[in-house]
């Protein structure tokens, strides 16, 4: 019960101190100006979650591309590459076991159908992905994990700014 406690006063310190630096900036003018034109804008995110997954979902890696993921987006076009190669490759190589009227042709046709599917879900799994992305563009990038003595758990330190 005491740790509760001291978290509330301590979050109510902060409040009254952050109430207080907010106002003793607002009577300053130039103060404010100044203020609002050194710190860069980072909460705005470059495209909305919506246009991400659709530019994303129509060709893989562009959303993430779009949001300076660039590995990632990498990642999504040369998967997208191997299997849009391999989806070609296995649809001549039935073409080919269906005219020489082969017994393969059936487990030929199964694995065209496997690449398929893994061209279409490469498809949605980038929009996905790029759609939480966007979301997560805002998130602080200076989450830091540390080891608890004993090392049974973690803290995590969130930096936050009071104003």
């Amino acid at each position: 019960m005491t740790l509760l406690r001291a978290l509330c006063r301590c979050s109510i310190v902060l409040a009254l101190v952050g109430a207080a630096a907010s106002v003793a900036r607002a009577q300053d003018s130039v103060a404010v100006d100044t203020a609002a034109a050194s710190v860069p804008d980072t909460l705005v995110r470059p495209i909305s979650p919506m246009g991400a997954f659709w530019r994303s979902f129509l060709v893989p890696g562009w959303g993430q591309a779009r949001l300076n993921r660039k590995l990632t987006g990498g990642i999504f076009v040369a998967w997208e590459g191997v299997t849009l190669g391999m989806s070609l490759k296995t649809r001549h190589e039935l073409a080919f076991l269906r005219r020489t009227d082969s017994q393969r042709a059936e487990n030929k046709r199964r694995e065209h159908e496997d690449w398929v599917v893994l061209l279409v879900f490469n498809h949605l799994f980038a929009g996905l992905e790029a759609y939480v992305s966007a979301h997560l563009a805002d998130f602080p990038g200076d989450l830091r994990f540390q080891a608890v003595p004993g090392g049974v758990g973690g803290t995590v330190s969130v930096p936050f700014r009071v104003r």
